[in-house]
């Protein structure tokens, strides 16, 4: 039997409000420092090139997060496999569930970046690149594919990664890539005069360093799992969980990027150029705002993926009190923060006054409900943590591709552009009542293991964080 490190054996043991904290902060960390690269990226090209290169880059965006996407909802998938294996000391399964992965992953992103090649224009233009904005997309979208495979491997294995219980090692990956293209955004963009040729090389770049790092960890590096070229083969039964399962976070994606190409389009509609470029700041600042809480979600898929697969119920229900409440704090500090600061949170990436105020009032309109995202992205996280595909799947898609997508098409009949913001929002409460539809009878359900399990402990939940 392979060894299981130390750090994936904290998983079912550590206190869970610990546990969190390790898992979590690390992934958040990582993650704002990822989404302070789009960031920069947008304000750098923003200030030395204008609006409709904010416009091409919001453009580039949605089909370059589905290739993201690709190695995210694989690794996502076999990382739940991995955490249960593991939970239940199957290492042999977790090595096949690993070696599966990286074929995978490796043939689906290279087959996206050919097909995108092939249907670059039709794609871009699908996308919302229309006018003036279309040369800009253009320039950035042909050299950011050439990334694809490398983008696509290093998410894969940033969630088996924090599967594995290694969180630092995980921020590490992202932080090695962001800062690599924070420090050649500037040199390439302003430096060499490349525009936003330069954004897009930077950022190829840096994706390229994140692949190198995490080869580094599976081969010489502190890692329960390492590559192994007979467990590439794949096998019928495990493809079958990884893809279920990772259809959730593929879906997830998917319709996030089908809703950023509705959304492009919409607001070119209801107002033209300007308005594709203020949803690319949106998209950035919203980015900002939800970092801590999609950190908090990568906490916690393996510290309830470990402890439902060890049968340790009452830790995943204390995974899920605990959670919920990190998450109430977080999403109200980012609505107050947006809330009281939006106009000047705009400024930063444009010194067009227009760009601005309009900017800031969509801000207002599209976080009013951001609090009650928390519950609703944790529900989703529950199934997927415990291996249910497709309560997982489709509340994943609910608030993106089921609610927001048709009120984005019908709000704007009645409200302009305003109608296009506010159909988020809205979205958010549908898909919180969704939500908690399913919750709901899994909650009892763990209530009733608990109970059975310790039955001392019955009338106090909250209590033997550590069994």
């Amino acid at each position: 039997m392979e060894r299981i490190h130390r750090v994936t054996l904290e998983l079912g043991n550590a206190r869970i409000g610990r546990l969190l904290w390790k898992q979590g902060f690390p992934a958040a960390i990582g993650m704002l420092v990822m989404v302070l690269y789009n960031i920069v990226d947008t304000i750098y090209v923003g200030r030395a090139v204008g609006p409709l290169a904010i416009a091409g880059i919001a453009v580039v965006l949605p089909i370059s997060m589905f290739v993201a996407s690709i190695g995210m909802s694989l690794g996502i998938g076999g990382a739940s496999i991995i955490s249960r294996a593991l939970g239940a000391k199957n290492t042999d399964k977790a090595y096949k569930a690993f070696g599966n992965l990286i074929a995978l992953t490796a043939v689906s992103s290279i087959a996206f970046m050919i097909l995108a090649y092939l249907f670059s224009d039709p794609l871009l233009l699908a996308f919302g690149a229309k006018g003036r904005i279309l040369p800009y997309a253009r320039d950035y979208f042909l050299i950011v594919m050439g990334g694809a495979p490398f983008l696509a491997s290093a998410m894969m294995a940033n969630n088996v990664i924090r599967a594995e219980g290694h969180a630092k090692i995980a921020m590490l990956t992202m932080v090695t890539s962001a800062l690599m293209n924070i420090i050649l955004d500037p040199i390439f963009i302003f430096g060499f005069g490349w525009g936003i040729k330069g954004a897009a090389f930077a950022t190829v770049i840096s994706q390229f360093a994140a692949f190198l790092f995490i080869l580094w960890h599976f081969s010489i590096g502190n890692s329960s799992l390492k590559i192994k070229l007979h467990h590439l083969q794949l096998e019928k039964p495990i493809v079958k969980e990884t893809l279920a399962l990772g259809a959730t976070s593929l879906a997830r994606q998917g319709s996030s990027s089908l809703m950023v190409m509705v959304i492009n389009n919409m607001a070119f509609h209801y107002g033209g150029e300007l308005a594709v470029a203020i949803y690319g700041i949106l998209n950035r600042v919203f980015m900002f705002i939800i970092f801590p809480m999609l950190g908090l979600v990568q906490g916690f898929l393996p510290v309830a993926g470990f402890n439902y697969g060890a049968k340790k119920y009452m830790r995943v229900k204390k995974s899920l009190i605990v959670s919920n409440k990190a998450g109430l704090i977080i999403t109200i500090s980012g609505f107050t923060l947006l809330m009281a600061l939006a106009p000047q949170i705009a400024s930063v990436f444009t010194k067009d006054q227009v760009l601005v105020s309009m900017t800031g009032h969509a801000i207002r309109l599209l976080i009013m409900a951001y609090p009650l995202m928390a519950f609703q992205m944790l529900g989703a996280a529950y199934f997927q943590a415990i291996g249910k595909a497709f309560p997982a799947f489709l509340l994943t898609i609910s608030r993106q591709g089921i609610l927001l997508i048709p009120l984005a098409l019908i709000l704007p009949s009645f409200f302009k552009l305003d109608g296009v913001w506010m159909a988020f929002p809205l979205a958010d409460i549908l898909s919180t009542l969704l939500t908690f539809f399913f919750i709901w009878p899994q909650w009892k359900w763990l209530t009733q293991r608990t109970e059975k399990q310790n039955p001392e402990n019955k009338l106090l939940p909250n209590v033997a964080t550590n069994q």
